[in-house]
């Protein structure tokens, strides 16, 4: 797979030359009272996660069920890492694996998508440019290519990028305003009864 190496180079000019704050919620793109339809969703790990944790809010679970559903290999690949990294002599991770393996096995061969070498190429170079701008440390690094593939995979696809992680996200949009994405905030756990 071939990819625009120049395109890839010329995103340095993106750089904001300074530390990015994050902003206020309220210039921020969060889901509104009312699930309405839209373009297709590509999903963050997070949505995975608080749907299985119960966290994700009714909103969210409305909105993915009026709109088309699309899942990246990346969010995927972050929750085969989770399989692996479970603790053996944890009592709950043969039923966190279980509902992993079970989540994963009901996604649709027909909408889950891989990136490509050339937004794989973009996101390295925006993610570059985020570690040292931001100073991010060596495990947020890894964090924020992941977060960059996503947000320029969604946007490849024509998709809007569903997540909870407003902080990382608010970032990127500063530099790739043109990105579409959709925050919303994970509720409490419910109760163990």
């Amino acid at each position: 797979m071939a990819f625009d190496l120049d395109a890839a180079l010329r995103i340095r000019r993106h750089d904001p030359g300074r530390t990015l704050a994050r902003r206020p919620d309220a210039e921020l793109p969060y889901l509104g009272d009312a699930a309405v339809a839209g373009s297709g969703l590509l999903l963050d790990t997070c949505v995975y996660i608080d749907q299985m944790r119960g966290t994700a809010p009714d909103m969210v679970e409305q909105l993915i069920d009026i709109r088309i559903v699309n899942h990246s290999m990346v969010a995927v690949q972050e929750l085969m890492f989770s399989i692996g990294a479970l603790a053996e002599d944890d009592r709950r991770t043969p039923a966190a694996i279980a509902a992993i393996g079970a989540l994963i096995s009901a996604i649709p061969a027909h909408r889950r998508f891989a990136p490509d070498a050339d937004v794989l190429a973009r996101a390295a170079v925006y993610a570059g440019l985020l570690a040292r701008r931001q100073g991010y440390a060596r495990d947020d690094r890894m964090k924020a290519l992941q977060d960059c593939v996503l947000l320029l995979q969604a946007e490849k696809l024509g998709l809007t990028l569903l997540s909870a992680n407003a902080a990382e996200f608010d970032i990127l949009l500063q530099i790739r305003p043109t990105a579409r994405v959709l925050l919303y905030r994970p509720v409490a756990a419910p109760r163990a009864v």
